[in-house]
């Protein structure tokens, strides 16, 4: 029983520090989390895609996937593309600012987030990195307990999601200024062409 709680504190310790990096999904997430549009939606996405490739890497299927690079490098092409886009529409709103409105998403701008949220998780090449490859590697160091890790490393993922997520309303009356999304926008911006670019030249 020992053992196990080991090896759950451990996953949840080595996907949490994985995972609490600012990138591309969270300042999506942080940004969905303040504007409260679909947050359950982008937290659900998030945490279950995140489930979902931890259990692959546990699972052994980093190794397959490392025999056959190509796959990562159209991965990192089409999401250095995609994050530059997402970039400029920053830009785009780090111009024309508006303030914070609180009141729930439309069944459009619902939609649109699901489908940002997908392509920001599984077009991100680092998300493999983390929860295929590292993950795993280190689960299957615990032997016949790495079911228990990726357990710990899964609850991590939902803790932090779900935090971040629901948590990011208490910047909601800071971020009722326009200046205030300007700043945020200009970061996110900077945050999404500068990765993009490094996936772009990486692949």
């Amino acid at each position: 029983m020992t053992s196990a709680l080991t090896a759950a504190a451990a996953g949840f310790g080595t996907g949490l520090s994985l995972i609490v990096a600012i990138g591309a999904q969270n300042a999506f997430v942080l940004r969905q989390g303040i504007r409260r549009d679909a947050v359950l939606a982008v937290v659900g996405i998030c945490a279950l895609s995140d489930a979902a490739l931890i259990a692959l890497g546990v699972g052994g299927v980093g190794a397959v996937v490392v025999a056959w690079p190509e796959a990562l490098t159209a991965v990192a092409l089409i999401g250095g593309v995609f994050l530059i886009g997402y970039g400029c529409l920053a830009v785009r709103r780090a111009f024309r600012p508006s303030a914070l409105l609180v009141e729930a998403g439309t069944a459009g701008s619902r939609r649109r987030a699901v489908l940002t949220c997908l392509a920001m998780t599984w077009l991100n090449p680092h998300v493999y990195l983390d929860t295929v490859f590292l993950l795993g590697s280190i689960a299957a160091d615990r032997g016949p307990l790495r079911w228990t890790f990726g357990f710990g490393a899964v609850l991590a993922s939902l803790v932090w999601f779900a935090a971040l997520g629901f948590g990011a309303r208490l910047l909601s009356r800071f971020l009722a200024r326009p200046s205030a999304w300007r700043v945020l926008d200009a970061l996110v911006a900077v945050m999404m062409i500068a990765l993009g670019a490094t996936l772009i030249a990486g692949a």
